[in-house]
């Protein structure tokens, strides 16, 4: 096996682990901070990511780049506003996945400037800044998208009518097979990549 592909691999398949867990584990800590214990009751304020991996979403994600996590459970009737509590708690995950993605490359900088290169240092700017960075800030944009089961729905729905709202969610079973449609026909890539390149330029430029 070629050692360059093989270490690609590796660095996906980490990239991916550390994206989808704090993805998830932030959903959980925003629901938290909002008076919901649930997450922390079943567990999943970890960052572990045997605790949050499906691993047939992780399968898709690496093969096909669309995957999914174990959903966060939250339970709505801990917020004082429901439906805006829901929104900020969806909309922890997508942000918590440009964080990382600025924090990533932060630290890329930071080995540039003061570490000095050889292999070591070379494989974690390379994974910091060429792998995580875009790879998170894909996750974060993607789960914008207003597609239910996507965060952005939930985000969506808070400026809606609640009548709106709740028959948009009912609509959340069929989400699924409708983002694996679009994705296999290219709909989500011509919808986000734009948007994907212009955030990672922008913040890549912040640093080098």
């Amino acid at each position: 096996m070629d050692l360059e592909f093989l270490r690609e691999t590796v660095f996906r398949v980490l990239a991916v682990l550390l994206c989808l867990t704090v993805h998830e584990t932030c959903h959980g800590l925003a629901a938290l901070a909002l008076g919901d214990p649930t997450a922390r009751s079943m567990h999943r304020l970890s960052l572990n990511p045997l605790r949050h991996i499906d691993w047939l979403g992780l399968a898709m994600m690496l093969v096909a780049g669309f995957g999914w996590a174990k959903p966060v459970p939250v339970d709505p009737r801990y917020f004082r506003k429901p439906k805006q509590g829901m929104a900020v708690t969806a909309l922890a995950g997508p942000v918590s996945n440009l964080v990382l993605a600025f924090l990533a490359l932060a630290a890329g900088w930071a080995i540039a400037e003061v570490v000095p290169f050889g292999t070591i240092a070379n494989g974690v700017f390379e994974f910091c800044v060429f792998t995580l960075a875009p790879l998170s800030i894909g996750l974060g944009l993607f789960n914008l998208l207003p597609i239910p089961p996507l965060d952005g729905a939930k985000v969506l729905g808070a400026l809606l009518p609640d009548r709106t709202y709740f028959r948009l969610m009912q609509y959340e079973r069929y989400g699924m097979v409708v983002l694996l449609a679009l994705s296999y026909l290219g709909v989500t890539s011509r919808l986000i990549n734009g948007a994907i390149m212009w955030v990672y330029m922008t913040m890549f430029y912040l640093f080098f």
